[in-house]
Order: C-alpha cells, then structure tokens, then sequence
C-alpha cells in the first residue's frame, strides 16, 4: 500500500532539495506593481521582499502626503501579491498544482 519505504524517503528528499532549489532562484526573479497610472512603482522578488520603490517627483511636488502613502501602499500590496502568485505558479510545477499545507 504505501510502497518502498527507501523509496519513499529518496522520492522526499528529491522533493525537498528541488523546492529549495526552487526557492533560491524564486528569491532572483521580480515582479512589479504600480499606482497613480505609474507614478509609484515596486519592485518586489519571489521570496516576497521588496526590492525597489520609485516615486515620480510630481507626487513629491503636489504635496499631498496622503496621496503618496495611498499609492505606496497599493503598489507594495499588489507587488506583494503578484509575487506570491509567483510563488504559488512556480511552487505548483513541483507538486503537480496541488496544494500542501505548511508548503506556500
């Protein structure tokens, strides 16, 4: 029923050191998000830390600190969550799109 328990374990460590694999060349890739019709962008990598935030010196101009704390915060958001798709896509491909708890 459950098979080979040598193979089993060998089938597990193959799996881990492919998911780290995976992890370190997540933490090389970028994803990026803007705001304000691209006047604040963010960089952010596939380990989920961001890496980059470019501000256009028109928000800093208007003055309006509100305003560019609002678009800071939507673009790291949707940075953040378009590199945790990232993580999910490239994840999937080695649990064949299944979800493991604990994993992502």
């Amino acid at each position: 029923m459950f098979g080979n328990p040598k193979e089993m374990m060998r089938q597990a460590q193959l799996m881990q050191k492919k998911m780290a694999e995976t992890q370190e060349k997540l933490k090389e890739m970028e994803v990026e998000a803007s705001s304000g019709g691209g006047m604040v962008k963010v960089k952010c990598s596939g380990g989920q830390e961001i890496v980059s935030v470019e501000i256009e010196q028109s928000v800093f101009e208007s003055g309006d600190v509100e305003m560019l704390q609002d678009l800071v915060l939507t673009a790291a958001n949707d940075a953040l969550k378009k590199s945790k798709d990232l993580m999910e896509e490239e994840m999937g491909k080695l649990t064949g799109g299944m979800k493991i708890p604990g994993l992502f």
